[in-house]
Order: C-alpha cells, then sequence, then structure tokens
C-alpha cells in the first residue's frame, strides 16, 4: 500500500522546506563569522604604595604616568612588538602593527612592564602577569577610521625600589 499522491507530495513538500530552512541557516553562520581585524591593547600601570608593596594588591598605589607597556605577539612566523606609554592616568593604549597581529591570534601575545619614568619606582611586580606576560582579554571593536579589535589587559604595577623610604614613610605614594 502506497500513499496517495497528494500525501506524498506534501511529504515532499515539507522535507524541501525542512532542507531549504536548514542551508539558509547553514549559510547565516558563514555570513556572520567573525571577521579578520588589526588589534590593540588598553591597561593601566600603577606604582604601589609603600604599605603594600610586598602585596598583590594595588590598595593604595597610584597611576603611574610615563612608564612603558610592551606588547608581544609571538607568531610562528615571528615575534611582533610594539610600546605604550602612560598618560597621567597610568593608561596605556597600545596599537600592533597593522595586518601583522590580527584578532585571529590575539591569545599568542601578552602585555609586559618595560620600563618606569620613577627612580623611586622601578621594581617590577609580576601582579596580573607584569613579569611574565599578563593575558589579553577581549573588550570591544573600535572603529575610527578602520576597525581594530580592542582588548584589555592588567593592571599592571611597580613597587618601590628604595626599601629605606618606605621604611621611613610608610604611608608614602610615588
Amino acid at each position: 500500500m502506497g500513499f496517495p499522491p497528494s500525501l506524498a507530495r506534501v511529504s515532499l513538500f515539507l522535507m524541501l522546506l525542512v532542507l531549504v530552512g536548514a542551508s539558509s541557516k547553514f549559510e547565516g553562520t558563514l555570513k556572520h563569522l567573525p571577521q579578520r581585524l588589526s588589534i590593540a591593547v588598553e591597561g593601566v600601570i600603577y606604582c604601589k604604595s609603600c604599605n603594600y608593596s610586598a602585596n598583590d594588591t594595588l590598595l593604595g598605589a597610584t597611576p603611574l604616568q610615563g612608564a612603558t607597556a610592551r606588547l608581544e605577539c609571538n607568531s610562528s612566523k615571528q615575534v611582533v612588538t610594539a610600546e605604550g606609554k602612560t598618560d597621567k592616568n597610568g593608561y596605556f593604549f597600545i596599537e600592533a602593527p597593522r595586518n601583522k597581529v590580527t584578532n585571529y591570534a590575539f591569545h599568542k601575545c601578552k602585555v609586559f612592564l618595560a620600563s618606569s619614568p620613577l627612580a623611586t619606582c622601578q621594581k617590577a611586580t609580576d601582579l596580573h602577569g607584569g613579569i611574565t606576560g599578563s593575558p589579553l582579554r577581549f573588550h570591544q571593536v573600535l572603529d575610527s577610521g578602520y576597525p581594530l579589535a580592542v582588548f584589555s589587559t592588567g593592571p599592571l604595577a611597580y613597587a618601590p625600589t628604595n626599601a629605606t623610604v618606605c621604611a621611613h614613610h610608610p604611608e608614602a605614594r610615588f
């Protein structure tokens, strides 16, 4: 016993609808794959207070103006580096060389403390990976003429270098 011709046509029509719907869903996902974007990274660098210089905290810390952060990306082809200085709020923004590092390889990048302008606050700490490398976390896509995938990192910190100053002035902020 077979299906009546009208039921067979309806079944065939329903199967075609399901297949067309499934293929259009698949095509939709292909259209929405993330595009390859150049990357930038932002963060803040602090000078820790004497009271907490040996602790993994930023309690009492102050933003460090003029400090340098280094972005380092190790791909299989080459090592790409870029540096950026902090402003009066300790904020830095580093843009990787365009088309050399993209959001597809951000996981191969880390940010390091490079230098501090203060002679009294030059001891790099590994808070959030300042020495061993701080990983990047996606933050936003920024479009100011060309799209950038912006990542954040840190915050990072230096500690006071002079134990004598800290012993006499534990509340000192550099």
